[in-house]
């Protein structure tokens, strides 16, 4: 299934738009995805990303700030295959992720900066549905973003 939206096209329909500057590595089986904003800002710790992504999606994205730490992965297979089951139709990692094959197996859009093995974490440190900000963007509970093989658009806040 691919949406039918293009983030060119988006955008230019609409410059209001906020761009995300950072290149993000396209890791999910679906490269195209959109929905409504929730987020986590964690350090190093993927409890709080488990315990989201286990519950209803509803077609939401979800978006987490790992401060850029390639340090350990805050999500691999399992917690993404959770996503799928959940209903979530994307993650965008401000980090690292692992399972890089079997992540690019999942119906599920996956954006993250890049791959560790290491295992994170899994204390539940951190804050679910706040503001968040990378790459430029702040990324809003509640608000609308789409992404494809060229970047990611996010509603103004």
């Amino acid at each position: 299934m691919t949406a039918d939206f293009t983030t060119c096209d988006l955008f230019d329909a609409d410059e209001t738009l906020q761009s995300v500057s950072l290149q993000l590595l396209d890791l999910g089986g679906r490269p195209r995805f959109s929905g409504e904003i929730r987020t986590i800002s964690c350090y190093r710790d993927n409890g709080l990303v488990k315990s989201v992504l286990n519950s209803a999606g509803e077609g939401a994205v979800l978006v987490v700030d790992g401060e850029g730490s390639l340090d350990s992965a805050l999500m691999g297979d399992l917690i993404a295959a959770a996503a799928v089951e959940n209903g979530w139709a994307g993650v965008v990692i401000n980090g690292a992720v692992r399972d890089r094959v079997e992540l690019a197996k999942l119906p599920l859009g996956v954006k993250a900066l890049g791959s560790n093995p290491r295992k994170s974490a899994k204390d539940g440190r951190g804050e679910v549905d706040v503001p968040v900000e990378f790459g430029g963007v702040q990324f809003v509970p509640g608000k609308q973003l789409w992404a494809d093989e060229d970047g990611i658009l996010v509603e103004p806040a």
